[in-house]
């Protein structure tokens, strides 16, 4: 039977690991220098992972409205008004690119078993960023900048916070997106972000209580993104780039971006406040390559090659439901086999999500990490029971 072609270049790229090695971990090296495995090595049924693979490429996200393809998928702008359209003060603020292909990699025990599409292709992740922010927020806690996560956030910034109906709101009810904060964030009110039926219904409702509803709301994440970098008196992304991105290899083609209004004096500085997803543009750009040694970061719990960078109890407590969505723990580790468009990964695994549709799902019983981008979402949980129904071994 042919070899598959999207696989061809793990079969002839693959170096000489010994056997014995194959189950070690691996830690790929900073540049594009990347073990491959055959799939049959890595345990694999090389027929089986094609099939996943074309499944991924001809499910390619799209628009539900148009059906006559008179519009370009890969347009986002396009993409972000007509999902969005309903919402009051929806206009962009923050920077929005096209997107590239459908892209994915496939790793196992680290190494690259299966990649296609544009890997090194830059793109926007939208609400994946939310991940990155909670990893920040981590680093935040091991430096003692925010002491414990049960913590009253206007402790630290008061001013954010000093509404009555804000003032309990936690860093864990942030990071879990129950915190109910009521007010305006650079012009977009946390009512107008996904309402209800109608598109005034939340205003008219006003906010939840405290602690008693997730939500997720993308106003009160770039509240968390701005109370992060007001504690840290520091841009984020350089507190994520020292500490995260450049320890484990990843690229300098990344980047974060906030809004046009999103700048705030820190210290005499405008430094820009970052947004944790892409719904009004911005977020974090990135390429799948790195997104898959951000996965592999989570699969070993924060381990990278004899330096633990973020500790395994962070990732304890973001794996942990959230009492008010029991697939959701820490923003944006969707549970898979809770999660109701994974209900096929296996129990323990879970997936860093996006629109568009991005994903990371990280996979340890299997010791396996895979990027998917751009795949419609009602898609993902038949793509991972087809990755699944790969593995042999």
């Amino acid at each position: 039977m042919p070899i598959p072609s999207r696989i061809l270049s793990a079969l002839f790229l693959a170096l000489a690991i010994p056997a014995s090695a194959q189950d070690e971990p691996y830690f790929p090296p900073a540049g594009d220098a990347w073990e491959t495995i055959a799939p049959e090595d890595a345990g694999f049924n090389p027929v089986s992972l094609e099939l996943a693979i074309t499944f991924a490429v001809e499910n390619e996200t799209g628009f539900d409205w148009d059906t006559e393809g008179i519009h370009d998928p890969r347009d986002l702008v396009l993409m972000q008004a007509m999902n969005r359209g309903r919402e009051p003060l929806n206009s962009p603020i923050g920077p929005i690119e096209p997107r590239g292909a459908p892209t994915g990699i496939i790793l196992r025990h680290g190494r690259i078993v299966a990649e296609w599409g544009e890997p090194f292709e830059v793109d926007m992740t939208f609400s994946v960023s939310k991940t990155f922010l909670s990893h920040t927020l981590g680093v935040m806690v091991e430096d003692g900048l925010i002491a414990d996560v049960s913590d009253r956030a206007g402790k630290y910034v008061p001013h954010l916070f000093e509404d009555p109906h804000n003032a309990p709101i936690t860093w864990d009810q942030l990071l879990r997106q129950t915190s109910g904060w009521s007010g305006t964030l650079f012009g977009k009110p946390d009512w107008a972000d996904r309402p209800g039926e109608e598109p005034w219904s939340d205003l008219a409702e006003g906010p939840p209580t405290p602690g008693e509803h997730w939500e997720y709301n993308d106003t009160r994440v770039n509240l968390l993104a701005l109370a992060a970098l007001e504690v840290a008196r520091r841009p984020l992304p350089d507190i994520l780039r020292e500490r995260i991105m450049d320890p484990i290899g990843v690229s300098d083609t990344w980047h974060w971006e906030g809004y046009e209004n999103s700048y705030v004096d820190i210290d005499g500085e405008m430094i820009q406040s970052v947004a944790g997803g892409g719904h009004w543009g911005g977020g974090m750009f990135i390429s799948a390559r790195d997104q898959a040694r951000f996965g592999l970061l989570g699969l070993h719990r924060g381990h990278w090659n004899g330096e633990q960078l973020l500790a395994e109890s962070w990732y304890t407590a973001a794996l942990t439901p959230t009492d008010q969505q029991p697939y959701y723990g820490y923003m944006n580790f969707f549970l898979g086999n809770v999660y109701p468009r994974a209900t096929n990964a296996p129990e323990g695994s879970w997936l860093y999500l996006g629109a568009g549709s991005n994903v990371i799902f990280v996979d340890p019983t299997h010791d396996l990490v895979a990027v998917i981008r751009w795949i419609d979402y009602r898609q993902t949980d038949e793509f991972i029971r087809l990755l699944m129904a790969s593995i042999r071994e």
